[in-house]
């Protein structure tokens, strides 16, 4: 297609727009309510999947030194988990932090080890955190094989279902998309058959004339893609002036570096739009070109 074609093809799909405004605001309509629905799913699956990874990095694997390890074997396993890349963070606590702290856990009992020898006792630990609790076999493995490492503990169940549970809201987030995106399609398509089918006799008469399929289809396609943008950017207005608020009235008495924070609007309100105006120009324009389609087979 040449340029000018191209344009004319442009300037077509405008006047398509004007010349159905009643097809026109229902085709905006139906695209903004399924990119609101497609949006407000993204939100809460990316809020969920935030949420499951810090959460997924908190149960700790927990390393227990022996009673005799020497303070080489410890600064030797101490610099082992500091080049990990697997460990995001980690706690190293003496005999005499875990015993206070223990006797902290106690409180109102906690004179019961007033007299306790921790140094006899209690050895040195470690605590980390990993990011990816998929990964808590293979560092585990690697921890065990350290010198003066007595026993590594980590919560095997809490750690697969959080992975399982990670997974599942991925596979969730794709399926739905694709449900939506289904749906919408089935119905913008139907949307603007109507607008095609006021015009099948212009479309045989260019037929006839010599226009290829393609020429005749692009003004369409181009048409739906304008009506799919226009409804991608009242569906980013509307899910990122509701999210704010809904960000703003959950967030008042919640500490923003809490497991349950809500991600700042901020940080998603950009990739929302870049989703809704691809998603919006993809649904409008294979709509619009397959409601034409069967016009064209003359």
């Amino acid at each position: 297609m040449s340029i000018r074609a191209f344009f004319n093809s442009v300037k077509e799909g405008f006047r398509g727009i004007a010349r159905h405004p009643l097809v026109t605001v229902a085709s905006v309509t139906t695209i903004l309510l399924m990119l609101t629905i497609m949006s407000a799913f993204f939100i809460f699956s990316t809020n969920a999947r935030n949420i499951m990874r810090k959460l997924s990095q908190q149960p700790p694997i927990e390393i227990y030194m022996r009673l005799d390890t020497t303070p080489e074997e410890l600064e030797f396993t101490e610099s082992v988990i500091a080049a990990d890349q697997r460990i995001i963070n980690y706690i190293k606590r003496s005999p005499e932090e875990n015993y206070i702290e223990f006797k902290n856990n106690l409180k109102d009992s906690s004179s019961v080890l007033d007299d306790f020898d921790y140094t006899n006792y209690l050895p040195y630990t470690f605590n980390i955190q990993i990011s990816d609790p998929s990964m808590a076999d293979e560092v585990v493995s690697t921890l065990q094989t350290l010198p003066g490492v007595n026993k590594v503990n980590k919560e095997s169940n809490v750690m697969s279902f959080l992975t399982k549970a990670r997974n599942g809201v991925n596979i969730a987030t794709v399926v739905s998309f694709l449900v939506l995106f289904v749906i919408a399609l089935f119905i913008i398509s139907n949307m603007v058959r109507i607008s095609v089918y006021s015009r099948a006799g212009e479309i045989e008469i260019m037929k006839f004339v010599g226009a290829t399929n393609f020429y005749i289809r692009m003004p369409y396609i181009i048409e739906g893609a304008i009506v799919g943008l226009i409804s991608a950017l009242c569906a980013w207005v509307i899910t990122t002036v509701a999210y704010r608020q809904i960000y703003y009235a959950v967030m008042a008495n919640q500490d923003p570096g809490s497991f349950y924070a809500l991600l700042p609007a901020r940080s998603l309100m950009w990739l929302i739009l870049i989703i809704c105006a691809f998603m919006g120009i993809i649904i409008g324009s294979v709509g619009s070109g397959i409601s034409v389609r069967k016009y064209i087979e003359v």
